[in-house]
């Protein structure tokens, strides 16, 4: 969804040091909205209809790859862009992020001493 002519981007991620460095990138072009967790994640791209999702893949509870599967199976959630943001260099991760219909897969090149 489209708010004074900013995008809505929903960034998903359980370390607070991430969503900061996100935040820092990002808040000036487009509306944020955050989650913790995938569960969360859900219910806010079910309530806001985010333009795009960043998602991380390592979380408690509900990965993102199993967050991400939610959201494409859901008719109201099924069409918004997922891509994982993540540490992890493994091509498990990245098949894994694509089979659950992911677009995609941005690594981090930060570190927490860049916030």
């Amino acid at each position: 969804m489209t708010v004074n002519n900013k995008k809505t981007l929903l960034l998903v991620d359980d370390e607070p040091t991430n969503l900061r460095v996100l935040k820092r990138l990002l808040e000036d072009d487009y509306r944020l909205i955050y989650a913790k967790n995938g569960e969360v994640a859900i219910k806010l791209a079910r309530e806001h209809n985010p333009d795009l999702i960043l998602m991380d893949v390592m979380m408690p509870e509900m990965t993102g790859i199993e967050a991400c599967r939610h959201l494409k199976l859901d008719k109201q959630t099924h069409y918004i862009p997922i891509i994982f943001v993540t540490a992890l260099k493994d091509e498990i991760d990245e098949t894994a992020g694509f089979e659950a219909g992911g677009g995609g897969l941005y690594y981090q090149t930060y570190f927490p001493s860049d916030c």
